[in-house]
């Protein structure tokens, strides 16, 4: 049998069944707060024009949500966000606050950076560094020409030279560099098969993924090409967050939600 669930008048300790206005034994009216009360959800609820981060991509513990009710929140291998676990992350990584009540992410100096995915077009600069797939890559100017003979006047031999506007460098777990592509045009293709570079095993890279282009020296634009899995930037410093936003710290990947005021 279910239990009777009373509140307790205050005058005279009688149990009043709930919904009744007044104490059947003295009259004392039931407080206002008790009639109007509602049962709460068991556990931390987000406030209302606050944020919260989902965790998409997190060895094993996939949708669990941080809720963002405080002013700052740093996340690292310590912190009030912390993935201990996650080799990739600083100890000190990032931190997300709010300005002017608009969400806030800001590298804290770390060594692997803050990844945003990208919303259609975006520029980029020299030594700027992107992720497509599993991949990681910086966007290099093209080095000064050295085709000056030795002391001896004797000319370095090698592959024919051919004009490029720029290269993509691949950087591999560690900083080593792998790969490097020296774009014929001012533009170039990144995707699983058809394009300029080609990772044919990565399994987070779809056929098309990415493009850069350069349309004016020493400035560029990467697009994503409506890949499944996103294109992210490597952010400077601080970057406004709006819903829906996706982020790679480390090796996890979230999104932000932001709740209506």
């Amino acid at each position: 049998m279910e239990q009777p669930k009373n509140y307790v008048c205050k005058s005279c300790s009688t149990p009043v069944p709930v919904g009744h206005k007044f104490c059947g034994r003295c009259g004392e009216s039931i407080p206002a707060d008790v009639l109007g009360a509602k049962t709460q959800f068991f556990g931390q609820l987000q406030v209302p024009g606050k944020a919260k981060l989902i965790l998409i991509r997190g060895e094993g513990v996939e949708g669990l949500s941080y809720h963002l009710n405080a002013e700052q929140h740093m996340v690292g291998r310590n912190g009030q966000l912390a993935f201990p676990e996650d080799p990739f992350v600083s100890p000190k990584h990032a931190n997300f606050f709010y300005s002017n009540g608009k969400l806030v992410v800001r590298d804290e100096q770390s060594l692997n950076g803050v990844f945003w995915r990208v919303h259609g077009s975006i520029e980029l600069g020299p030594g700027d560094h992107f992720l497509a797939g599993e991949q990681l890559f910086r966007v290099d100017p093209t080095p000064k020409a050295s085709d000056a003979p030795g002391p001896d006047g004797t000319f370095f031999y090698s592959s024919p030279k051919q004009q490029t506007a720029f290269r993509v460098t691949q950087l591999l777990q560690g900083g080593a560099h792998a790969m490097m592509y020296c774009a014929r045009t001012n533009g170039m293709q990144i995707g699983r098969e058809g394009g300029d570079l080609n990772f044919p095993s990565d399994p987070y890279m779809s056929s098309a993924h990415c493009k850069l282009e350069e349309p004016s020296p020493g400035k560029f634009t990467l697009t994503d090409l409506d890949s499944h899995n996103g294109t992210y930037v490597r952010i400077k410093a601080e970057k406004p967050l709006v819903h829906g936003d996706y982020l790679f710290i480390g090796k996890k990947l979230v999104r932000v939600e932001i709740t209506v005021s």
